[in-house]
């Protein structure tokens, strides 16, 4: 629902086809902008012009804004290289404002440039994960009507081979920079309306067929403006880094938006599995960090390797972050790792905790401009101390593409439900127990698959593991691991009855896994989340 300040805009789009595949207002979330006063916005805002061309009107012109191995941009080259992009996209492309543009590659300068250059030619931003396949992004052009796409060039094919009569752009072949070195480094930027749509972020996928959730300008500046400022609190002298991509609202936010809000600067790195993560910290000396549990724990291993020192910030989101995990990387670095639960939905964050008021094992409170309740399935609110559903509302919420069905089945009352089972203590910390669809009922016991995962997350031989109920002709369903293990240990009886019993030790017994199979890697989206349902699918075939 908006307020009458957002609703009385007029949009600078010319192109509507992507407001008009809006749910009805009636299914929307409540929005909240009226609980903090960062949250109050003008009606004609482009977020590009808040981010990027007020950064150097304001005195950052010469300050880094991107790293990079082998280089660096300044403010002031960052905006001049999207004014160009914007005039190529508009003089020879067309581009009307509200048009879809799909953006694709790994984390570099000009992939930011170019998110930086739709905005401001008043386009949307449709970006894709980079080992996205074709019948994937054939399914996102078709989806978001896309005519006009920008590739880095090594990834390219696939894109061509999906994009059957719209039109292909490549950059880093020369393509695209040789027709913008030929255009001014000042554009003006469209006048767009706060509540202009901005970006169509697809889901990662862990349930299947992606969606597209929708995201206006002041929905950009909104997330940086909440949690960053009130849980990260980071400085203009930071560097942040990260591994997940542009694509992903995580690694938008953490490792552009969000120092680009207070004009830090971002070290943006192209590979970032593990092994190169670590050594990027090592080399480049980043102060913040943005990456997954399961990033943290495989650097654990050759952490002693390499100097980490310069972090002073580390943060994890995307799947629930294990105790051993928080506890191993808090031994080893003296940092204790910010947790946090957000959405593609919600755009970012909505609780977490840093510094003292970290509670291990617990995600955190609610971040200042959400509101965040457990509910049952009548959107009661529970008891402290009672297990429900999460319902959460603020600033930022769901608008999914095209999609009014699966949007009923998001948003209650007013409420987004994001799928996750919490319990709040008396204090107002969240504890999360499983995806909804995850918890495990045997012989009549409730059991969270991810309190079994922390707890064999904690024995010296795993590395990885992903816990499931399967069907059983007695208990209705047991509980099922799929284990990872780390070098030196051999997989087989021996060590599936190690496991069993350490987990009886360590919780209920009837929560140990009954089953356990022994597997080289688990399915895990490009994010690195976790793929449940696929273990699910895999138990159901009777292999790994």
């Amino acid at each position: 629902m908006l307020d009458l300040e957002q609703s009385s805009s007029r949009s600078g789009h010319t192109d509507a086809w992507a407001r008009q595949q809006l749910p009805p207002e009636e299914l929307w979330p409540v929005m909240r902008y009226d609980v903090l006063p960062e949250l109050k916005c003008p009606t004609r805002l482009n977020c590009a012009t808040a981010l990027l061309d007020h950064n150097v009107a304001a005195g950052s012109a010469e300050r880094p804004a991107l790293f990079f191995p082998g280089g660096q941009w300044s403010y002031a080259e960052l905006l001049a290289q999207a004014n160009r992009i914007a005039h190529v996209l508009v003089e020879e492309h067309g581009l009307r404002p509200g048009e879809r543009v799909l953006l694709r590659g790994p984390n570099n300068a000009m992939l930011a440039a170019c998110w930086f250059a739709v905005l401001k030619a008043g386009g949307i931003v449709v970006a894709t994960m980079p080992l996205l396949r074709e019948r994937e992004l054939r399914f996102i052009l078709d989806h978001a009507r896309v005519s006009l796409s920008i590739t880095d060039h090594r990834f390219a094919q696939p894109l061509l081979d999906a994009a059957a009569g719209s039109t292909v752009v490549s950059y880093g072949n020369g393509e695209l920079e040789s027709h913008a070195e030929q255009k001014p480094g000042t554009f003006t930027n469209v006048d767009t309306a706060a509540d202009d749509i901005a970006i169509i972020a697809y889901t990662s996928g862990t349930t299947g067929q992606a969606k597209g959730t929708v995201h206006f300008h002041r929905d950009i500046l909104a997330i940086c403006d909440c949690w960053p400022k009130y849980v990260l609190k980071a400085r203009r002298d930071d560097v942040f880094c990260g591994s997940p991509p542009l694509a992903f609202t995580f690694g938008l936010g953490g490792v552009l938006l969000f120092p680009m809000r207070i004009g830090a600067a971002a070290l943006l790195l192209e590979q970032t599995a593990p092994p190169q993560l670590i050594e990027a910290i090592h080399q480049h000396r980043p102060t913040v960090l943005f990456t997954s549990p399961t990033a943290y724990r495989a650097m654990l291993t050759r952490i002693d390797q390499y100097d980490v020192t310069s972090l002073r910030r580390c943060v994890s989101a995307g799947e629930t972050l294990p105790l051993a995990t928080f506890e191993a990387w808090r031994a080893a670095t003296g940092i204790s790792i910010i947790d946090g639960i957000g959405s593609t939905e919600m755009l970012h964050i909505f609780i977490s905790a840093s510094d003292e008021e970290i509670r291990p094992g617990s995600t955190g409170r609610v971040v200042p401009g959400y509101e965040a309740r457990v509910v049952d399935d009548d959107m009661n609110e529970v008891p402290r101390g009672v297990v429900g559903k999460l319902a959460v509302r603020g600033p930022t919420g769901c608008r999914y593409l095209a999609n009014d069905e699966r949007q009923r089945a998001y948003v209650r009352d007013g409420w987004n439900l994001t799928g996750d089972a919490y319990i709040m203590d008396r204090d107002g910390y969240f504890w999360y127990q499983a995806r909804t669809d995850d918890m495990i009922i045997s012989s009549g016991y409730n059991i969270s698959g991810p309190e079994v995962e922390n707890v064999l997350l904690e024995h010296a031989a795993v590395l990885e593991c992903g816990v499931i109920g399967v069907p059983h002709s007695e208990r209705g369903h047991i509980v099922k691991a799929f284990v990872v293990t780390k070098p030196g240990f051999t997989p087989g009886d021996v060590l599936c009855k190690e496991l069993q019993d350490f987990v009886k030790a360590q919780i209920a017994p009837y929560k140990y896994p009954r089953e356990i199979e022994f597997v080289e890697k688990l399915p895990r989206t490009d994010t690195g989340k976790l793929q449940r349902f696929m273990l699910r699918e895999i138990a159901s075939q009777g292999q790994a």
